[in-house]
C-alpha cells in the first residue's frame, strides 16, 4: 500500500496545527492531538485522496468544518460550492 510521505505529513502537520493554535489558542501540543485525531487527518494520510492539493489552509478548513458540523467534507474545498 502507497503511503502519504513523511515530508509531506511533516509540512501539513507544522502548518496546520499553526493555524488551530493561533485561531482557538490550544498549545501546540493539544493542537496536534485535535488534528492527528480527525477525520480530516486520516483523509491526509490517504495518498488516494491527494489531499495535498488543498494546501494547509483547505485542510485547516476541513479540519475546522470537522469539528463544527462532524463531517469534513462540508468545507468548501471538498463541496466546490463557488464563492461570490
Amino acid at each position: 500500500m502507497k503511503k502519504t510521505s513523511a515530508d509531506i505529513l511533516d509540512y501539513y502537520d507544522e502548518e496546520v496545527v499553526k493555524m488551530i493554535s493561533e485561531k482557538y489558542g490550544f498549545n501546540q501540543i493539544t493542537s496536534f492531538r485535535k488534528f492527528l485525531s480527525s477525520e480530516s487527518y486520516s483523509m491526509l494520510l490517504d495518498p488516494e485522496l491527494e489531499m495535498w492539493e488543498f494546501g494547509p489552509a483547505g485542510i485547516f478548513d476541513m479540519w475546522e468544518n470537522e469539528q463544527i458540523t462532524g463531517d469534513p467534507r462540508s468545507s468548501l474545498y471538498l463541496r466546490g460550492d463557488e464563492v461570490e
